[in-house]
């Protein structure tokens, strides 16, 4: 692989700026652009030993004083030979060093590049790789711990652990399929069975847990929907405990997505304050209207908002109707006011329901419990192994299927050949999640999403 650079750290003024050199050129990069205080060469310090000295222009000119640090394969991020050297941390002086380190003969680094090379290299496992976004975009304590853990190999343990117990059956299934005539200790398909259970039992935990693990690793989207005015602009600012969305008692004020982040316990959310769901000649409000539909289609949670101080009417029905397939919390707002809605409507068709008043700030915990009921995260222990995304789900899921599948076979007599190839299926699921059988186009679109100097 070619050797490359990029900026490590935020592209926004600070103390430090890092730019990261990997690959087998990395020193001799370096030393084109660097001169030491003591004139000590890079090329010549172990693994985590550092120089003082300064950087070189494109023209030769020295510019910024540096650290450069040395890491040595494989004993670095990447596997591979890294220099970083640490500049003051302008927006100028960080991309002049990085300028200068690209014309020196490395190439610009893609989105992710190093942290995927770490993966090549059998540093990090695809589970751990993905978690390291989740690090970086954390809003929360529990989130990072959470995130942390997976990095750790939290769910790698869990994932091994589970395909130990297949590969073991399928080990087993081969050799009696392979050898018949061998003198090996007859299969049992009870004990084969026991085995799979275990198995499917553990993957249908992980499975389980996706949806708070979700809430709490990179955070749900949530859609704050209902009629106009009744209230929703005001409870996205009590979840976020400032005014960020325009509040009035003009009904329409809303026209579109105000997208804004809120951490309710362990949970987060990507909160969206909708325009009103209603009919309108209105042709903007017809727009916002239509966003806020789109919006509640990919919604992983809802907030569906109704109006205790106004009769239901057929717009919270229509809502109702939209949202009664969505993990969802019901609020009846404006509890302040005289009660003119028929609650009992709202309290059947939701499975959680919770009566308050946004303009009062005390009324943010009863909110904030209700959303943690249902998103089943107010007991969410991070330690715990948790599947942080869509495609870590479909691997358990196509896994599960296949362990399922086994039984049921077993159970029914199938041949123990037949049964093989899905215990097969199944250890390849988890093996894809893991990264250890991924396809290259999985590999790319996983580290395509990553930042570049990570």
């Amino acid at each position: 692989m070619s050797t490359v650079a990029a900026i490590s750290t935020g592209l926004a003024p600070g103390g430090i700026g890092i730019v990261r050199i990997s690959g087998e050129d990395a020193f001799s990069v370096a030393e084109k652009v660097f001169v030491s205080k003591n004139g000590k060469l890079l090329k010549d310090l172990r693994g985590y030993q550092a120089l003082l000295g300064a950087v070189k222009s494109e023209d030769g000119e020295l510019f910024d004083e540096v650290v450069a640090l040395v890491y040595r394969a494989p004993k670095s991020y990447t596997g591979e030979d890294v220099v970083e050297f640490n500049c003051h941390g302008g927006l100028f002086v960080t991309r002049q060093v990085l300028r200068s380190v690209l014309s020196a003969g490395a190439a610009p680094a893609p989105a992710g590049e190093f942290t995927k090379r770490a993966f090549l290299n059998g540093k990090i496992d695809l589970a751990g790789a993905e978690s390291v976004m989740n690090i970086i975009s954390s809003h929360s304590e529990q989130e990072a711990k959470a995130a942390f853990n997976t990095l750790e190999g939290a769910l790698s343990k869990k994932l091994s652990e589970i395909n130990g117990i297949l590969i073991s059956s399928s080990a087993s299934l081969a050799a009696w399929v392979d050898y018949p005539d061998d003198e090996i200790e007859e299969l049992s398909s009870g004990e084969l069975v026991k085995n799979l259970n275990t198995a499917k039992k553990e993957l249908e935990q992980l499975i389980n847990r996706f949806d708070a693990g979700k809430a709490v690793i990179g955070g749900v989207r949530t859609a704050i929907v209902g009629k106009p005015n009744v209230g929703k602009s005001t409870i996205m600012n009590l979840l976020l405990g400032e005014e960020r969305s325009i509040v009035t008692s003009v009904e329409g004020t809303t026209r579109d997505i105000v997208e804004e982040t809120a951490v309710i316990g362990a949970a987060t959310l990507r909160l969206a304050d909708t325009a009103g769901l209603r009919s309108s000649d209105d042709e903007v409000e017809k727009i916002g209207v239509d966003k806020a539909k789109k919006w509640l289609e990919s919604a992983d949670f809802v907030l569906a908002v109704f109006d205790n101080s106004r009769p239901f009417a057929n717009e919270d029905e229509d809502i109702v109707n939209l949202v009664k397939e969505k993990k969802c919390v019901a609020i009846i707002n404006k509890c302040d006011l005289p009660t003119a809605l028929n609650k009992e409507i709202i309290i059947q068709n939701f499975s959680d329901t919770v009566e308050i008043s946004a303009k009062n700030p005390d009324d943010r915990k009863l909110l904030s419990d209700s959303i943690e009921k249902v998103l089943e995260t107010a007991d969410f222990d991070p330690s715990v192994a948790s599947l942080i995304n869509a495609r870590q789900k479909n691997c358990c899921e196509n896994a599960l299927r296949e362990i399922t599948q086994a039984i049921e076979d077993l159970e029914n007599g199938v041949t123990l050949d037949a049964v093989n190839v899905t215990v097969d299926c199944a250890i390849d699921e988890l093996l894809v999640l893991t990264g250890e059988k991924a396809s290259d186009a999985v590999i790319n679109e996983i580290f395509s999403r990553f930042c570049v100097g990570k």
